[in-house]
Formats: C-alpha cells, sequence, structure tokens
C-alpha cells in the first residue's frame, strides 16, 4: 500500500511547516526537539525550545554548561532523565565525534537517550536519510491503516509495525513524509475521537473500513494508579530563602534540586533543631498537593516552618542551597516544587 503520496499531497496543504525545528533543521536542532517532543506535545514543547536553544545554540555549549544550568531551562517539561541523557549525549559528542552530531546510524543511536526511532528522525529530517520512525503517532496510524490487532508493546507487533514503517517509507521527499506522518498522528488520526472524514488515507484505511478505530491500537487494560505519599519542608529563612537539597541522579525529579523529605508533619521541629541549629518560630501543616507523574500519583504534604532565629549551620554545599526567589538561582525545580515556594508569603 503506498501510503507517501497521500501522506505527501496532505502534509503539503494541511500539515506543520513553521515548527521552530523546521526553519533550521541542523541536526543538533532535530535532536533537541525530538527529545522535547518524547511523550509530550508540541505545545508544550514550543513554550521551551527557543529559551533552551537560546541557552545552548550548538551541541559545544551544551557540552560545556553545567548540569544545573541544563535542568533549569528544561524545568517544568518533565521527564527530566530526557534532559541528563541529552547533556550526557552532548559531552560525548564533543569527546568522540569532534563536536559533530553524527550523522552515522548506528553512532547516532549508540548515544544516551537516542534509541532506533529518534535517531531515524534526526536523520530523515535533517538530511533526508531514508530512515523509518515508530513513535507513538506513527504506531496510531500504521495500526489502523493495516488493522493491527495487538497491544503495540508487544515484541511481535513491534516488530510487524517496523516492518509496515519501513515499507512506507519513500525514498523522496522523506523529510517531509517523516513530518507528515507525524502530523496526521498528532493532528488527525488521534488517539480518541479520529477525524476520520479528513484523513487522506481514509480510503484505504482497514480500521475505518472495519469501523475498529477507536478500538486500535489495542490498549493496554486500566491498572489502578498507586498512590504515593511524601512531607516536604518549606523552610524559609527571614530574608525569605528556602533550603532546597539536590536529589539523587535516580528516582523522581532526578538530579533536580528540591525541597527536603522528611519522616512526618510530627517531625518538622525536631529535623529544624538537628540540621539547622534553631527551631523553627512558625510552622503550620499546608494543603496536600497531588502531584501526577506517568505511572503513579504523589500526594505531597507540605511543612512550612519560618526560622526566627539565623540558622547555626550555613547548609551551603554541594547538596543544599538557600534559595531566594527575588534572585533565583540557575537550577532545574520541579513544577510543584516551584508552586510552593511562589506560595510562600
Amino acid at each position: 500500500m503506498q501510503l507517501a503520496p497521500l501522506l505527501l499531497d496532505w502534509w503539503d496543504r494541511h500539515g506543520r511547516h513553521d515548527l521552530p525545528w523546521q526553519k533550521s533543521p541542523t541536526p543538533y536542532r532535530v535532536w533537541v526537539s525530538e527529545i522535547m517532543l518524547q511523550q509530550t506535545q508540541v505545545a508544550t514543547v514550543l513554550r521551551y525550545y527557543d529559551s533552551f536553544m537560546q541557552a545552548f545554540p550548538d551541541v559545544q555549549a551544551l557540552a560545556a554548561a553545567p548540569a544545573d544550568a541544563v535542568l533549569h531551562r528544561w524545568s517544568g517539561l518533565g521527564y527530566y532523565a530526557r534532559a541528563r541523557n541529552l547533556h550526557r549525549a552532548a559531552r560525548l559528542v564533543c569527546e568522540r565525534h569532534g563536536g559533530v552530531v553524527p550523522a552515522a546510524f548506528d553512532a547516532l543511536s549508540a548515544l544516551p537517550g537516542i534509541g532506533r526511532s529518534t535517531a531515524g528522525a534526526i536523520l530523515a529530517l535533517s538530511a533526508g536519510q531514508r530512515h523509518a520512525i515508530l513513535d507513538g503517532n506513527v504506531k496510531r496510524v500504521l495500526a489502523r491503516v493495516f488493522c493491527i490487532d495487538g497491544q503495540p508493546s508487544a515484541s511481535a507487533v513491534q516488530r510487524q509495525l517496523w516492518a509496515l514503517a519501513e515499507d512506507c517509507t519513500p525514498t523522496q521527499r522523506v523529510a517531509h513524509y517523516t513530518q507528515a506522518i507525524m502530523d496526521l498522528g498528532a493532528s488527525v488520526c488521534t488517539r480518541r475521537k479520529p477525524a476520520c472524514a479528513l484523513c487522506p488515507l481514509r480510503e484505504a484505511c482497514l480500521a475505518h473500513a472495519g469501523g475498529l478505530t477507536e478500538q486500535l491500537p489495542a490498549r493496554k487494560p486500566a491498572r489502578v494508579r498507586p498512590l504515593r505519599h511524601c512531607v516536604l519542608l518549606l523552610c524559609a529563612r527571614a530574608d525569605g530563602a528556602v533550603l532546597l537539597e539536590r536529589r539523587a541522579e535516580t528516582g523522581i525529579w532526578g538530579g533536580l534540586w528540591g525541597l527536603p523529605e522528611i519522616s512526618s508533619v510530627e517531625a518538622a521541629g525536631e529535623w529544624c533543631s538537628a540540621q539547622l541549629g534553631t527551631a523553627p518560630g512558625l510552622r503550620r501543616v499546608r494543603p496536600v498537593l497531588r502531584h501526577g507523574f506517568t505511572h503513579f500519583d504523589l500526594d505531597i504534604t507540605p511543612v512550612e516552618c519560618h526560622l526566627a532565629a539565623v540558622p547555626l549551620r550555613a547548609m551551603e554545599s554541594d547538596r543544599w542551597l538557600w534559595y531566594n526567589k527575588a534572585v533565583p538561582a540557575e537550577i532545574g525545580l520541579a513544577a510543584p516544587v516551584t508552586r510552593l515556594i511562589d506560595s510562600l508569603l
């Protein structure tokens, strides 16, 4: 089945042609956009991309930047392992490839955070190389057009979809085709309520013919999302600075700066006395803040403590930081932490 002519004709008239990374599609610029777009919608990425590129205009600038500066520009975009891998990969590009993003598929896909589909997208969109891609949007389009049953994450289904992706990728206008099939999945062949009447592949789509568009691709059985709990300490000095702790590289908010996590609400006073050498003069428990992650929800109980006396221990090191939002340090902060700091009087 020849999808390319139909898709290219549709994209010429209805596709997205003015995305910032399309204006100068160098391998580096496309690479950054593809990493940001993993599990994130274009509308969200547009709020971050230009600022990130201004801060790190090329791979050398990204490689030379401190991790905190990179995470600072990523703050709020989520899935922070993407930023850490991007930073690590940039340094490897400079160490092993002379500061030039590899144009060879195997070398590119060997970098941290770049898998088969991402490498294919980077080389197709920036250099017109013929490589198939299989992101979530493309999986959905192919599963419906060819009526592929089964969950896309299953190995057998993955192999089937990759074979179809390879067969459908043309030899001409590869960059436009790659953007077209992604655009179709994002704007027309959507997960829920696909706009089949507007789809250029409607007549060729087996799922549409069989009334199966809402059932394909097959979804994983719904699971009850686990709910976790934590208590975070909003510890403020008289000058308004809030105590932050650098989180471990692994786990949620890995590598970001966050509020100290304590064992219970009741432990706040004892923690301040033991760690800071002074007890809080004012303490109150704030309403629970729920934050959703990919696989679970987190209920955060913030305990606000205001120190009446100057802390006896400075707590300034690679692990600790007094953060003043009036003169903010360029560090990575998770969205709920930023909201809690901003809510302090």
